[in-house]
């Protein structure tokens, strides 16, 4: 039998998780901030590659950066108390939203994630219990929320687990060949790069990643094996956090198991002075926003991960359809990249020299991404405008260590070379 989506239960899952997201909101922010990333992201550079289609956002450059994350952080205050709730969420989901489509250079899973999780709880009635909101204006307070609230967590959550586990259905995952590069890698120490370079351990590593992936969700919608779920959850992504430096991701799933959970334990762990709800009600108050908003953002979020199935060439390779599809910690590419100029008058061919504009981060990006190189030859264009040029590139590419071949035709023009935003671009050579 179905369960009432639209029948009240008590808030205290979505309560906490106000909470917990605000907080880790002031903390992303800050952090971005004293660990140096809004420095070399967005003040060291000359300018940032965005979004296909998003260049008006490269004016989010410069030292007005730091104000703009302080006052996100101030927000993330600000929906961790309760306080002007709706205005705070809904102002840094745009400033969030602006920030991840303002550059792609350091894209991260968790900063998509964010936006997606920002998004649905501008809609939530998250500020109705401790909060400021609710004791400025009693009228507005409240114990209950709909069920639907929670499974729309756990279904965003599910999704996202479940296309990171199928991404990682693939050789160089398999074998252990990425863990271990990934591993050994990621510490200076002996003892433990030792371990790291163990095969037992690596495939232990490669393995328990899918395993857990694919089981984490089921195990924690089973009454009888939540509990060693959550325990896994812990294990696995303090690991990851201490490992990997994944910033605020690990913590924000451990965030979702909250949702998992019986309301009533959340209440009595956390909020014991709040009343129990004793009766079953049902409240259609908030259908519309599930209906008309939230489904079809679920809907969509599941067929972007699919979207690389329907575009030609190894996804690993072309990187086309690789983001916002949750394919998260797969491979690790390398690249060499060489920009030839000719003057179509002259016939003179010249080298241009990119290290001039660009970041250590953003070089590393402009050879191993399709999108970035053809985004930089419309800068080389604007550049050489009123010229009649041409632009061929050299550039390989190597895949978790391994030989490199050859990933943009060297016969392609870019001054004449379109984008093809939802399709294969012939320009990018197939393996």
């Amino acid at each position: 039998m179905m369960p009432n989506i639209y029948k009240n239960i008590d808030n205290s899952p979505l309560i906490l998780f106000r909470i917990l997201f605000g907080f880790l909101v002031a903390a992303e922010s800050f952090g971005a901030i004293l660990t140096g990333w809004v420095k070399s992201v967005f003040i060291e550079t000359h300018f940032t590659f965005t979004f296909i289609g998003f260049e008006w956002l490269e004016v989010l450059h410069g030292d007005i950066m730091y104000l703009y994350f302080i006052v996100m952080g101030i927000l993330g205050i600000l929906i961790m108390l309760g306080a002007k709730y709706r205005f705070a969420i809904i102002l840094f989901t745009i400033l969030w939203a602006a920030v991840y489509l303002a550059q792609k250079t350091s894209y991260n899973n968790h900063y998509y994630l964010l936006m997606v999780i920002s998004f649905y709880m501008c809609f939530l009635p998250a500020n109705q219990y401790k909060s400021f909101d609710a004791k400025w204006h009693p009228e507005i307070k409240s114990d209950v929320m709909p069920y639907w609230v929670s499974l729309v967590f756990i279904i965003q959550i599910s999704i996202v687990y479940f296309f990171a586990a199928i991404a990682k259905f693939y050789p160089d995952w398999m074998d252990g060949t990425f863990a271990k590069n990934l591993l050994v890698g990621s510490s200076d120490i002996p003892f433990i790069k030792n371990i790291f370079s163990k095969e037992w351990f690596y495939l232990f590593i490669a393995y328990a990643g899918i395993l857990f992936d694919l089981l984490i969700v089921p195990f924690l919608l089973i009454k009888k094996t939540r509990t060693i779920a959550f325990i896994a959850s812990l294990i696995f992504h303090i690991f990851n956090s201490i490992t990997l430096q994944i910033g605020i991701f690990p913590f924000f799933a451990i965030g979702f198991i909250l949702f998992f959970y019986e309301p009533e334990i959340i209440r009595r762990m956390f909020f014991k002075k709040k009343k129990a709800v004793l009766f079953e009600t049902t409240s259609l108050k908030h259908k519309n926003i599930l209906q008309l908003i939230l489904i079809p953002v679920l809907i969509i979020q599941l067929i972007l991960p699919l979207r690389h199935h329907f575009i030609k060439g190894d996804v690993l390779v072309t990187e086309e359809g690789h983001r916002l599809s949750w394919r998260m910690m797969l491979r690790a590419k390398s690249g060499y990249i060489r920009f030839k100029i000719v003057d179509n008058d002259t016939k003179k061919e010249t080298s241009y020299y990119y290290n001039k504009n660009l970041t250590y981060k953003q070089v590393n990006a402009l050879s191993t991404k399709p999108d970035f190189i053809w985004q930089y030859c419309q800068r080389i264009k604007s550049e050489y405008k009123g010229k009649n040029i041409s632009i061929f590139i050299e550039c390989k590419n190597a895949i978790n260590q391994k030989p490199y071949r050859t990933l943009i035709d060297p016969k392609q023009d870019f001054a004449v070379a379109k984008w093809d935003y939802f399709f294969h671009n012939d320009w990018v050579v197939l393996r």
